[in-house]
Parts: C-alpha cells; structure tokens; sequence
C-alpha cells in the first residue's frame, strides 16, 4: 500500500525541522502512525505489518541524533510486534491505542516536570537557558504562575534562532527575559550574575552525557567553570537505551545553507545540529521520575528497559574534530 500523503508530509516536516523539539517530534511520529494505522484499508494482517513498518522506517530516517522519535516509535510499534491479532482491524486498534497512550505520557510528563524543576527556582533567580525546551518552559512557567520572580536570558540559539521562540513565549507569560546572542553567554554570566542554567535535552546518553542543541557543552563548560548550577530538564523517554553498549550517538550535520547561503569561495561551512556535554559538567536531571544525578541515568535506563533485550555501557559521539 502506499503511505499516505499526510505521512510523508509530516515525515518531511520533522526532517526540515518545521517540526522541532525532541518532544515535538516524538509526539508527532506517535501521531502519524496512529494517522498511518487508521488510513489502512487493506484486509491482510501481514500486509498492515508491513506497511506500518515502512511507515516506521520512513519517521525513524528523518532525524538521527534525538532518540525521542525511534524511542517514541519503537513504543507505538511494539504493540504491533508483540500483539497477537486475528485481523488488521485488531491491529490497528492497538496501534492507535499505543499512539493515544504515548502521547498523553508525554504531554504528562512535561507537566510535571514542570512541577519537580519549579521547586529549585528561586525568586531573585537570573537564569540562563538555551534554544527551545517544552521541559524548560514548563519550569519558568509553573515558578512564574507560583508567584515567584525573576529574569531569563535566552540565547539566540544560532543558525535556526530557536531562542527566539523561547523568548517569545517566556514574554507571553510575563516573564522578564533578555535575548542575547550565543557569543555573549559567558559575558552575560559574570556581568548579569547568573545563578542557574537550565536547559532540555535532544537525547541524554547511559553515562549522564547530555546531547543538545549546538553551544550546550560552551555553557556547561562556562558554568562549571563559575560554579554555576547546571540544570537539564528532560522526559525519560530521551533516555537512549542504545549508548549503554555503546552504541555512538549520531551528531546531525545540517545544510550549511543554514548558516550562509553564499559563502565566500574557498570558504567550508559546517553545520552540526548538536554537540555533547559531558556528565561531569551536569549538576542535576530534572525528569518526570524526579530529579537524578547524571551517574543514575544508567539506573533508570535498567528500570525502564529491563524488560527488553539487553542494551548496557557508556557512550561515544561521532563529532569529526578534524574541521
């Protein structure tokens, strides 16, 4: 059967980053395959597994480095691997059903996180954070809404200025909040005494490292550095269960259009999407499950995919460092 044109457009949407967020993204992939699953009008039981793996395929390609989107798949499809069904319809159903069920988690998750990270927001807090977080946002939003005060400044998050979006929700709110541009972080933190820095999370690895938006691993280092807090906020489902054997985590190379269009002749532009920050640069994890040190990340990956078969050890990230 061929995959509807709705499936694809969304597939090229999350490609093209008109979807963004490693949350955005996994509550979408869980929305197509429920919209795939419900567009099936064949009667082959063995066809549907087919043409829903395809489907699953085609989302998991789209975009390599957060494991939201394959963790958010491999969750709706495993209702369809390990179910016994008598008829496409049955299979169907349970697709859509893990579809609902995982996107209500999430959307529950962000809640309270929002409620967990809010307690560690103080009033008087001047808060660093970076690119765009429905984790993050949740936090300020909730500490705002509780009555405490104070100012955020958010990093325009260079080349797709992400921080954009931040600033202007965080604005929408009431919340005070100074755009600033990404050179300008460690500057801002010594001139603007800054007490925290909180930022979400694209895929945080068994070992505690921290894969997000390009410039994360600058601002940890800079914060380490000044014994400023360190804080990532981040549903357990971005937890990849695949770094525990080592499996590396793919750093995205964007279009280097991104950055310039016409470059100088001679001139090489390269555009990674994320860079790794190294646990020992992390104070906290702020999750759904509560708030964990870097180190227990290994230990809520054992809980949460003991049941499965076995993925355990450290992390490794291809970053070519010869450019």
């Amino acid at each position: 059967m061929e995959l509807p044109e709705e499936v694809r457009r969304i597939a090229e949407d999350i490609k093209a980053m008109r979807i963004r967020g490693a949350g955005r993204i996994a509550r979408a992939a869980a929305q197509t395959l429920m919209l795939a699953a419900e567009a099936y009008k064949g009667d082959s039981l063995e066809d549907f597994r087919a043409y829903m793996e395809e489907v699953a395929r085609l989302l998991i390609s789209t975009r390599p480095t957060a494991v939201s989107l394959p963790n958010a798949v491999n969750y709706v499809m495993r209702a369809l691997r390990e179910g016994r069904f008598q008829s496409p319809e049955d299979a169907r159903k349970a697709v859509v059903e893990a579809a609902r069920d995982f996107i209500e988690y999430s959307l529950q998750a962000v809640r309270r996180i929002g409620e967990i990270g809010s307690r560690l927001i103080e009033t008087g807090d001047r808060i660093i954070t970076h690119c765009n977080s429905n984790a993050v946002e949740s936090i300020l939003v909730t500490a705002w809404r509780s009555g405490k005060r104070f100012h955020v400044y958010a990093t325009e998050t260079r080349p797709r200025f992400q921080g954009y979006i931040t600033a202007r929700n965080l604005a929408r709110e009431g919340i005070p909040v100074t755009l600033v541009p990404d050179s300008a972080v460690l500057s801002v933190m010594r001139s603007r005494r800054i007490t925290r820095v909180i930022v979400g999370a694209d895929t945080i690895a068994a070992n505690g490292a921290v894969i997000n938006k390009i410039g994360t691993s600058q601002i940890a280092l800079a914060a380490h550095l000044h014994r400023i807090p360190f804080i990532v906020a981040t549903e357990t489902y971005k937890f990849s269960p695949y770094t525990v054997v080592g499996q590396p985590v793919e750093i995205e190379e964007r279009p280097p259009e991104e950055v310039l269009e016409n470059p100088p002749e001679g001139v090489v532009i390269r555009n990674p999407a994320f860079d790794a920050t190294p646990p020992e640069y992390v104070d906290m994890i702020v999750t759904e499950r509560g708030i964990i040190p870097p180190k227990s990340v290994a230990l809520v990956l054992w809980e949460l995919f003991r049941r499965r078969p076995a993925e355990a050890g450290g992390v490794k990230v291809e970053e070519d460092a010869t450019a």
